[in-house]
């Protein structure tokens, strides 16, 4: 399983570089819109949409993204950048208010209110790739790179020395020691940034922490939503992680609150 889930990440990061700095901002929005529908596919089955519901569904999502994608080439990233702070600071309130409560009382909602929060949050998540890439493609990857270095720590971090139990009732699996390592890794991580691209603030540190403890919140909320649908996994798309969702569930919270963040720093810098 853990040979499967290594070569599985490998693959995805010869994909992804690649991609993230060949790509016009265009192609990759088209690209990032394809992968945003899968995840969204996949939270449909989740939420337990009707056949017939999740391809209006899919198929709404689909034609506002292409609709969104023409702004784009028409108005530029500037104007799309800044319409999409917006988004950002309405999903920024959802996970930082909304969801701790939501995982303390664990709510059961309409699987037509959590349709419309998935459109939301796959939206988020979408735009969110296209600015960042948008930006400076080495941004978005150290913002990628800062989830996946927490969670491939947490996880060993959890199998090596993992003893309290982080949420029992939402994941059985998670430790406080697994998010231990998951810190300790993404502050090794902020040092070797902090040298290597001389960077002149210590902000990068708490900046770092907060991503990662989004990360946190964002696997927690999909683990209590696949529990509440009786699922193991999102899907089985990919070997050893189980589905898109499953590997980006850390990213939909932290990549739209990071870039907030760092559109506030520069602005008040």
């Amino acid at each position: 399983m853990l040979k499967t889930r290594i070569i599985t990440a490998l693959i995805l990061v010869v994909v992804f570089i690649p991609a993230l700095f060949m790509l016009s901002n265009t192609y990759w929005a088209y690209g990032m819109l394809a992968l945003t529908l899968v995840a969204l596919n996949e939270w449909a089955g989740m939420i337990q949409l009707p056949t017939k519901q999740r391809a209006i569904y899919l198929a709404v999502a689909a034609m506002a993204g292409l609709i969104a994608v023409q702004m784009l080439e028409q108005q530029g990233f500037h104007w799309f950048f800044f319409k999409s702070l917006n988004v950002f600071f309405v999903v920024a309130l959802f996970w930082t208010l909304i969801v701790p409560i939501w995982l303390a009382k664990k709510w059961i909602l309409s699987k037509y209110v959590l349709a419309l929060l998935g459109l939301l949050l796959m939206a988020s998540v979408w735009v969110a790739l296209i600015c960042a890439k948008g930006a400076d493609p080495r941004l978005l990857l150290a913002l990628v790179a800062t989830i996946w270095i927490a969670d491939s720590a947490a996880y060993f971090a959890g199998k090596k020395f993992g003893r309290h139990k982080l949420a029992p009732s939402i994941s059985p699996g998670k430790t406080w020691e697994g998010v231990l390592g998951a810190l300790i890794a993404v502050t090794i991580y902020g040092v070797i940034l902090y040298l290597a691209f001389n960077i002149n603030s210590l902000a990068i540190f708490p900046a770092l922490w907060l991503i990662t403890g989004f990360g946190v919140i964002g696997d927690l909320f999909e683990s209590m939503l696949k529990r509440q649908a009786n699922m193991k996994d999102s899907g089985q798309i990919l070997p050893g992680h189980g589905g898109i969702l499953d590997r980006i569930d850390g990213i939909i919270p932290s990549l739209p609150i990071a870039i907030l963040m760092i559109y506030a720093y520069n602005l008040w810098s």
